[in-house]
């Protein structure tokens, strides 16, 4: 057996926006905001930019998932733009067929569909939402119909989604927990996963996914995306002030407090508890702060043995030109993410 070191896996780097609305900022600010970052993305060399879907959330304006994607899609010429993701049991999967394929009409070979099962809210704006409390039980069912109505391969043309058919929007499964990694393995789709805030099943998740991937008309091997926080800077102390935002975001979900976007501060134990600040860094483990040689270091360290193909970054920073400069760091050593793998022959 000959050991062939030749060949190379590159990670990719992509964007998860949260669309934050910070303290003292309107809606319409954030949305300028993401424009100005994804443009920054787009000229950097990031892969994609996804949108996540959130409502009744004073920090985040992205609650009409799709109409925000088309905006920033329209101010970008080439970078992917997708939802991480759309809550499909908040919707008919004919209506995110028709507003995904309106989407790929429109900017082509750009779009990117990431369903997950979750409501993104809380249970009272679920029942606003008019919401059935039990749809997210047939999520694979809804995830296979949404296929079919973007398929060119539709077999019962008695209802179409015009636009959407024959559109093929990438879909990919998003989660948080083994149950997206099963499915979509056993879908055969693209898989990403929320370590960004929920890390707990991180690697058993990927390797279950990885392990009963099976090969389909939409992908030939398993592609797993993982989230991760990164917040770069010139300084480690100022990447950590910098963090601070984020440590106060989590702190107000531990508490049911909800809030816009804070601005850094300079004593976060002065604001919670001990509890809650294992709490908040047990859900936040998965982050890469400080300067290019720490984030350099915890990103490999974080991914060592998971075999990934890209990592989104969640880089929530109150002032956008420092979250730009952070990306511009990171891209900076996207070099460091490159592994060599072995083919035996």
């Amino acid at each position: 057996m000959i050991i062939n070191w030749n060949c190379v896996i590159v990670v990719e780097l992509s964007i998860l926006d949260l669309v934050f609305i910070n303290q003292g900022e309107t809606p319409r600010d954030a949305i300028q905001n993401s424009v100005k970052v994804a443009q920054a993305a787009e000229s950097l060399g990031y892969k994609r930019i996804w949108i996540a879907e959130h409502h009744n959330f004073p920090s985040i304006a992205s609650a009409a998932t799709s109409v925000v994607i088309g905006h920033i899609a329209g101010h970008t010429k080439k970078i992917r733009v997708g939802a991480g993701g759309i809550m499909l049991p908040n919707h008919s999967p004919l209506v995110i067929a028709e507003q995904f394929g309106t989407l790929e009409s429109l900017y082509p070979k750009r779009i990117d569909l990431g369903l997950g099962r979750a409501p993104g809210t809380d249970q009272l704006t679920l029942r606003a939402l008019r919401s059935d409390p039990m749809a997210s039980q047939h999520f694979p069912e809804d995830v296979k119909e949404l296929l079919n109505y973007l398929s060119s391969d539709k077999e019962d043309g008695k209802i179409n989604a015009i636009p959407g058919f024959g559109t093929n929007v990438p879909v990919w499964i998003l989660g948080s927990s083994l149950f997206g990694a099963q499915l979509a393995a056993l879908l055969g789709l693209p898989f990403a996963f929320a370590s960004h805030f929920a890390p707990t099943y991180l690697k058993d998740a990927i390797s279950i996914y990885q392990k009963q991937f099976r090969p389909s008309q939409y992908l030939e091997k398993p592609y797993v995306m993982m989230a991760m926080n990164v917040i770069a800077a010139d300084t480690d102390e100022e990447a950590k002030l910098l963090f601070t935002s984020v440590e106060q975001s989590f702190l107000g979900i531990l508490r049911n407090k909800r809030t816009p976007f804070p601005p850094p501060v300079s004593n976060m134990d002065s604001l919670w508890s001990e509890t809650e600040k294992q709490m908040a860094h047990q859900m936040l483990s998965i982050s890469a702060v400080g300067t290019k040689e720490t984030i350099t270091s915890k990103i490999i360290n974080l991914t060592n043995g998971l075999n990934i193909n890209e990592i989104m970054v969640v880089s929530s920073i109150f002032e956008t030109q420092k979250r730009i400069h952070s990306l511009e760091l990171l891209m900076g050593i996207k070099d460091q993410f490159t592994t060599k793998v072995s083919i035996s022959s």
